[in-house]
């Protein structure tokens, strides 16, 4: 694990998948839209605004699996104290916001037409909200504090606590009223989604991923050299 997270043998890698995901993404991405905008059915009661759904749902599962994996990776920074480790999560964090942001926003517009509100301080919009300020959180620690060790430092226990967040998101729908339904995919147990919307869904899931892979990698890419620079400058 410590070589491959080595600074001089991950470069190449990073350059090598940048060209594979670009090769694929589009072709996948006008496969994933074609299925999501034309090939799945309307709703019986939604109508098509049930189609923002296929960006809405892939990007709260995105921002919530981006924080979890920031959190524990800043539990491992905290043990092992990998230096590296920082960098993966100064690059996964802008990301997270990003689709986490996008959550919120196609929320909203999804929530006019079927609930007749863009906004209502439920349990779970209201704790993907919270979601959000932990991010900013993060990255303005990083952006701010110029120590580097305090930065880092600051921004694993900013993490570490936003990780209480992540199940308060995950059951709020099961724990309080809300105007959200109930979890209609479920790993252990019979999903209440059909297979014409499931497959579109989980199309549009692997394309987002793909695309954070993408950006990820160049952003890891951007603080690979960032510190490399910072190191030619002491010698």
């Amino acid at each position: 694990m410590f070589k491959i997270l080595n600074l001089s043998n991950i470069f190449y890698w990073i350059e090598k998948l940048i060209g594979f995901i670009n090769s694929i993404f589009f072709i996948l991405l006008l496969v994933a839209l074609s299925f999501a905008l034309i090939f799945s059915p309307p709703d019986y009661l939604q109508g098509d605004s049930v189609r923002i759904m296929y960006v809405h749902v892939p990007s709260a599962w995105i921002g919530l699996a981006s924080f979890s994996s920031i959190a524990i990776l800043s539990i491992a920074h905290f043990i092992f104290k990998i230096k590296n480790i920082k960098l993966i999560t100064k690059s996964i964090a802008p990301i997270g916001l990003m689709f986490t942001c996008l959550a919120l926003v196609t929320g909203s517009i999804w929530g006019q037409p079927t609930w007749g509100t863009w906004w209502a301080w439920d349990a779970r919009i209201t704790s993907m909200l919270i979601l959000a300020l932990f991010y900013v959180g993060f990255i303005s620690t990083h952006k701010f504090i110029s120590d580097e060790n305090k930065a880092n430092k600051i921004s694993s226990i900013i993490a570490i606590i936003g990780l209480i967040n992540i199940p308060i998101i995950k059951y709020s729908v099961d724990w309080w009223n809300t105007l959200h339904q109930p979890a209609s995919i479920k790993l252990t147990g019979e999903s209440s989604i059909h297979s014409s919307m499931l497959m579109p869904l989980l199309l549009m899931f692997f394309v987002l991923i793909l695309y954070c892979a993408l950006i990820f990698l160049m952003k890891y890419k951007t603080e690979i050299i960032r510190i490399k620079k910072k190191n030619l400058k002491r010698l």
